[in-house]
Parts: C-alpha cells; structure tokens; sequence
C-alpha cells in the first residue's frame, strides 16, 4: 500500500520502498481485473498509455506483457529522482517509454493531453482528494478513456499473532490516511469505493476485485518498514498514547524477529470503461 512511510505533502516517497513493495504489488494485482483490461484492448495493433503517479514505474513492467505489442507509455510524477529510475530501470522490450515532471494537483490536464487509449494508477488513489477525483472522472469519461486503478488501500487489515492494541493504531493510521497528502483531505480507504460508484454513476462498466498483499513470516524487512510507517502515522494523529505505540511496535518487531509475524493488508484494483 502506499501508506507504508510517512507521507509528506505531495506524498514523497523514496525509491528504496517503492523497490522494495514493488514485488508484492505485482504478485497482488487481481488477475480477473488485469484480464478485462487486456480483453478490452486485445484488438489494438497499438496504444497509447498515461500512468499517473507512476513512481519508479512499476505498473509498466506489471502490465506491459498484458497488453499489445507496440505501446507508447507516458509515465507523469512530481517526483524527478523517481522518474530517473523509471527510466534507468529495465522495462518490457515492447514499450516506449517517456517520462513528464508534473505537479498532478494543479495540472491533471497537462497529463491527459493528446491521444490516450488507458489511463493507469496505481497505489496513488488512496492520496487524492475528493475534488481531484471528480476532476478525474469528469475528464475521463468526457473522453471515454478508460481506466485501470490497482492497489487502492482500503482499510483492512489482518494482523497475527493479534495484539490488543491492533484495532486502535490501525483506526488511527486509517484516521492519518485521510489527512493532507498534497491534494486537500484525502480520500484514504474510501477512495475505490468512491471512485468506482462515480464511473458507474457516469455510465462506465467497472470490474474490481481486491488486491490484498499477504505478507507471512520469510516478509521481514517489508513488514518491519510498514509497522514503523504505521506507529508513525497514528503518532502524528495524537489519537494513541506514546507508550502504547511503543508497546505495540515492540510486540510487532519481537513478532517478526521470531518468525511468526502475518500481516494481510487490503487493496482493491478495478477497470472503468465506457
């Protein structure tokens, strides 16, 4: 999920985590979703692709092999040093890529210029306000552009061994998920919901299914990255005394250190076309 560190405005976030998540992301796509996508553009000898919010590019090497073979990628982030790694990394031989730095807050037209035959997202819905929501969705259906959204975060999550203070961080990390993250108050774990009910209200057919990443015991490094975020995050809502967020991450680190650490943390991807 995109809530594993701590989020400053415009949601920075270093391209050591996005390395390290990318593998569980790919892993946690639903494929049911993933394949109305490339049904949906199985006829195309090529397309055009925005990918907003794309990191270090992940979701070209997540799809590309699902999709025709000559495709033209936009990758759009505020992020430079991400784009830069976009680029350096090695992607799919069938896709040209090219990267835009842009401030998608305030310039989401500049990412939708020209011909676009799929808009992707991916971990990045969960950060946009309600507002820029329905600036997406009234420019994409305006244009019949359809839409793959993975990785959404929707609030759950199924922790083991169970601690009795799982159920109060996590409602305080899910009160932080709805902070400020650059685009005014954040949708959070209400953002695929949200968005799917306002493309269906303007006539697209949507199929999502959920995502989940599953992390079991051999998942240290990446679980003791999200606990950490996590303790950070309902530390700066104020809602969960300090001592008890240290109790918690000490039983959570002690957990993984012994090796029986699970953690299911839920996501929800989904395809909107006309």
């Amino acid at each position: 999920m995109s809530e594993g560190n701590r989020q400053p405005p415009m949601s920075v976030f270093t391209e050591s985590w996005l390395l390290l998540r990318e593998p569980y992301d790919a892993q946690s796509r639903n494929t049911d979703v993933r394949g109305a996508v490339a049904d949906a553009v199985a006829h195309r000898a090529s397309m055009s692709i925005a990918d907003l919010g794309c990191g270090i590019g992940a979701t070209v090497r997540a799809l590309s092999s699902h999709l025709p073979m000559n495709q033209d990628w936009c990758l759009v982030d505020h992020n430079l040093s991400a784009l830069s790694h976009a680029q350096s990394l090695a992607l799919a031989p069938r896709a040209k890529v090219r990267t835009m730095l842009l401030d998608l807050v305030n310039n989401l037209q500049t990412a939708l210029d020209g011909s676009i035959d799929l808009i992707t997202i991916s971990a990045f819905l969960d950060l946009v306000s309600r507002e820029w929501l329905d600036q997406l969705v009234r420019r994409t259906t305006m244009r019949q552009i359809p839409v793959y959204a993975a990785l959404t975060y929707d609030g759950r999550v199924m922790l083991t061994p169970i601690h009795l203070l799982d159920a109060t961080v996590i409602a305080a990390v899910n009160q932080h998920q709805l902070s400020d993250k650059g685009f005014g108050p954040a949708l959070g774990p209400n953002a695929a919901a949200e968005a799917i009910d306002r493309f269906q209200a303007s006539g697209y057919e949507v199929v999502h299914g959920k995502s989940d990443w599953a992390f079991g015991p051999t998942d240290r490094k990446i679980q003791l990255e999200i606990f950490s975020g996590w303790t950070d995050a309902a530390r700066e809502t104020g809602k969960v005394p300090i001592s008890d967020l240290n109790e918690w991450l000490s039983a959570r680190r002690a957990a993984v250190a012994e090796g029986c650490s699970q953690l299911r943390v839920g996501h929800v991807d989904f395809f909107a076309r006309p």
